[in-house]
């Protein structure tokens, strides 16, 4: 029958290691700061939260709601529809929250009359939008998006500051922060103050 009290010495040393005071806070310290140092990383190179500030995408976005916001390194490639924030000093202290209209190589053209948009010149079915283009604010169309560029617009067409500003025009996608994908928390309602939980979920491309 085996002796189940014959020990060797090393493994009475882990045992006796085992039972030393604070190794198992230690741990404990060693797992949280593990934790903690993954979730910066993540937050730093991956994902971020941001905020909606103003109506310029109503009614798909609120003001006050938190998006999820994938970062660029992995996007991959921006395609029209993206949801998108970009930062670009000379137009925005603050980042801006748009819709990708055209990329590089596309040509933009609106009708401000009947308040339709063209892409290479197939009119474009916007169901997302709050109302139709009849806001002009300089830019001249038709605009063809540089290589590496994008053109971006707010849903809530005749309340958004966006690329038809010719201080804004096209943005290089190296001013993009990322793109949204989540909407995590709604703002309240315009209108009524109150928070649409069911709004919560994923952001389509539309």
């Amino acid at each position: 029958m085996e002796d189940l009290e014959n020990k060797t010495p090393a493994q009475e040393t882990q045992t006796e290691d085992s039972k030393v005071p604070g190794n198992d806070l230690y741990e404990w310290v060693r797992s949280l700061v593990t934790a903690v140092l993954i979730i910066v990383l993540v937050f730093t190179f991956a994902i971020r939260m941001m905020g909606v500030q103003g109506p310029s995408m109503r009614q798909t976005l609120q003001d006050g709601d938190r998006l999820l916001v994938l970062n660029s390194m992995l996007v991959g490639e921006y395609r029209r529809g993206d949801i998108v924030i970009a930062r670009k000093q000379t137009f925005s202290d603050d980042p801006i929250v748009k819709r990708i209209i055209a990329v590089g190589g596309q040509t933009v053209d609106i009708d401000f009359n009947a308040g339709t948009v063209y892409v290479d010149g197939v009119e474009q079915e916007e169901d997302y939008i709050n109302d139709r283009t009849y806001t002009f604010e300089g830019t001249e169309f038709p605009l063809t998006v540089p290589e590496g560029s994008v053109f971006l617009m707010g849903d809530n067409r005749n309340m958004s500051t966006d690329s038809r500003e010719p201080h804004i025009g096209t943005v290089d996608e190296r001013y993009l922060i990322g793109k949204a994908v989540v909407l995590l928390f709604p703002g309240p309602d315009s209108v009524t103050k109150e928070r649409d939980f069911g709004r919560i979920g994923l952001l389509s491309r539309n």
